[in-house]
This record gives C-alpha cells, sequence and structure tokens, in this order.
C-alpha cells in the first residue's frame, strides 16, 4: 500500500478509525445517489432528445409553410407591398423567459407575449391582400414553434453538462475517494494490530522483569537470613 493510496496526516487511532469508517458510509451512500440521479438524467435527456426530433421537424415543417405563405404573398402585392406592410408592423416580439427544476437542473422556459393574443396585424388593408395576413399568421406559428426548440435544445445542453459533471463525480467517488478511504481504514487496523503485538510483547517482557525482580529479592531476603537456597535441577 503506497502513500498516494491512503488519506494524508493519518493519525492510527481507534477515533480516527470511527470517524473514517462515518466518512466511508457516507461517501458510498453519495455514490448511491449521485448514480441514481445519473441514471434518471439520462433516461429523461433520451426521452428530451426524442422530443427534440419532433420539435424540429415540426419547426421546420411550420418554417417552411411560412415561406411558401410569403412567397405567395409576393405574387399578389409584390416584394415592395410586402417589405412596406412589414415596416409598418408596430409590434415587438417580446419573449417571456421563466426556468424550472428538472432532476436538479435548472433550465430556461421560453414563451412568446402577446398582449392581443397574437392577432393583430399592425398594417393598413388597402393595399394588402389575405396572402399577406396568412403569411403574417404562418410566421408566428413558426416563431412558437423556433422557441420551443431553443428551449428543448438548451435543456438538454444543460442537461447534457449536469450529466457530464455527475458522471465525472460518480467516478471520482468510484475510484478515487472510496477506495483511498478503504485503503486508509485498512492502513489504521494494520497498524493499531501492529500497536496491539508490540504492547503484549511489551507487557510480557514487564511481567518477565517483574517475576525476575522478585526472584531475586526472594534469594536475597533467603541469604540474608542464612536459609539454604534450594537447588534448581
Amino acid at each position: 500500500m503506497t502513500q498516494e493510496e491512503i488519506l494524508e496526516d493519518v493519525n492510527p487511532t481507534r477515533m480516527e478509525l470511527l470517524k473514517l469508517k462515518d466518512r466511508i458510509e457516507l461517501a458510498k451512500k453519495g455514490h448511491k445517489l449521485l448514480k441514481e440521479k445519473r441514471d434518471a438524467l439520462i433516461m429523461e435527456f433520451f426521452d428530451l432528445v426524442k422530443k427534440a426530433s419532433e420539435v424540429r421537424e415540426r419547426a421546420v415543417e411550420r418554417l417552411m409553410k411560412a415561406y411558401e405563405k410569403l412567397a405567395a404573398a409576393k405574387t399578389t402585392v409584390g416584394a415592395a407591398g410586402v417589405r412596406c406592410a412589414s415596416m409598418a408592423a408596430a409590434e415587438e416580439v417580446r419573449v417571456d423567459v421563466g426556468s424550472r427544476n428538472v432532476m436538479g437542473v435548472v433550465v430556461p422556459i421560453l414563451e412568446r407575449v402577446s398582449g392581443d393574443g397574437g392577432v393583430r396585424l399592425a398594417y393598413g388593408f388597402a393595399d394588402t391582400s389575405g396572402a399577406l395576413d396568412e403569411a403574417a399568421r404562418a410566421f408566428r406559428e413558426a416563431l412558437d414553434a423556433v422557441l420551443e426548440l431553443a428551449e428543448i435544445e438548451e435543456t438538454l445542453r444543460l442537461m447534457a453538462e449536469e450529466i457530464e459533471r455527475t458522471k465525472r463525480r460518480v467516478n471520482a467517488l468510484e475510484h478515487i475517494v472510496i477506495p483511498r478511504l478503504e485503503n486508509t481504514e485498512k492502513y489504521i487496523e494494520m497498524k493499531l494490530d501492529e500497536q496491539e503485538r508490540e504492547n503484549f510483547v511489551r507487557l510480557k517482557r514487564v511481567k518477565s522483569l517483574i517475576e525476575r525482580r522478585r526472584v531475586e529479592e526472594l534469594e536475597e531476603r533467603l541469604r540474608e537470613s542464612g536459609a539454604e537456597l534450594p537447588e534448581l535441577e
């Protein structure tokens, strides 16, 4: 076990071992929760990918329809008439930007804001035709689809970043943090076992010294009393 495989500045004590066991348990719980979050995010991500494909097709379809309506309007009032009508439009496109929480990821909500419900056409009807009205409505519908697509694609980008961050944290816990904590736990247990063996040997030596001193003291007392010492076989 190398120094890189354990925590730095670790005191091999029982108190430190208890703290380390708590850290390991907490790290494993965090690892489990992050794995569950990662898996849930990936499932949600692929569901959104499917939805994004459908929204993209719808946005393209509406844009194509809007440009077809615009081409039809140009044939009736001319390109100059369409240009004049567009310049006369006083309505600004306003987008309300909100947010929501998806699996801990804050994602945007985009919605076009229109006080009149999006039906007012801000140009005169004298020099225009119904084709131009249809083109304007078609572009409003296309804009709504584009906003929906922008919302879902930004959500996908943010979720992809969160998935990557979560995967890195899961891998760090699984391959670095938890193994290092467990190696440190084994290191402390090994050191504590060594200390116990050393203490056991030390105690035996102390006990042997005490017994030897007692024998020596007994022999000295017997000599002082003039008694004969028994011969040891």
